[in-house]
């Protein structure tokens, strides 16, 4: 009989508990992501480093499919935040994509074809870069054209250099293994060599 400690029992329950939860907790980072919004599921898989969240519009009811790309580094401001790019789809159809660089960009240093506020950036995808305007919403993201979405969607390789407050940066990405048959599904987006 013991007067102190735990008995064996015990100690091996608690093993198991622990071993469980480290198990549960590790299949759920690769499988998926926890979402920052009220209202939006829990992350799947998407493919390679792609995470896809899904909602419901409470009013309309429509169906909406939100793809995450989280950059392979960050930049210097913001050791915590990766700059990441989102891709919107609603009902079956794409909305938009941006980037979020998770630091405060530079000004605008263009206006587009409308007016609105642009900033210009280079994007490489693959062996092929250009630079393209993209719109500049309130300095914390910039509004990708769909030239650029399908392109990226099938590279090993996509980088975008943006100015932010501290100089020029570039975000590294490493789209491939994305399943195009989500992406097609969600947001009727097929790739495109640019």
């Amino acid at each position: 009989m013991r007067l102190f400690g735990p008995s064996v029992k015990l100690r091996q329950g608690i093993t198991v508990a622990v071993f469980t939860f480290i198990l549960a907790t590790a299949g759920f980072t690769q499988q998926g992501a926890l979402s920052p919004y009220q209202g939006e599921q829990d992350g799947i898989d998407a493919g390679g480093r792609w995470t896809e969240f899904q909602s419901e519009d409470k009013m309309t009811g429509a169906k909406r499919a939100r793809f995450q790309l989280i950059a392979n580094n960050y930049f210097r401001e913001d050791p915590n935040f990766k700059p990441r790019i989102n891709l919107f789809c609603e009902n079956g159809k794409f909305k938009m994509g941006d980037f979020n660089p998770g630091v405060r960009l530079a000004p605008p240093n263009r206006p587009g074809f409308w007016g609105q506020p642009q900033m210009e950036v280079m994007v490489r995808i693959d062996d092929f870069h250009a630079h393209h305007g993209w719109n500049w919403v309130r300095g914390h993201y910039l509004s990708m054209d769909k030239g650029t979405v399908r392109g990226m969607l099938q590279a090993q390789v996509f980088n975008i250099q943006a100015r932010t407050r501290s100089g020029p940066q570039i975000a590294e990405f490493s789209p491939e293994g994305l399943d195009l048959q989500m992406v097609k599904r969600a947001c009727d987006l097929k790739p495109e060599k640019p």
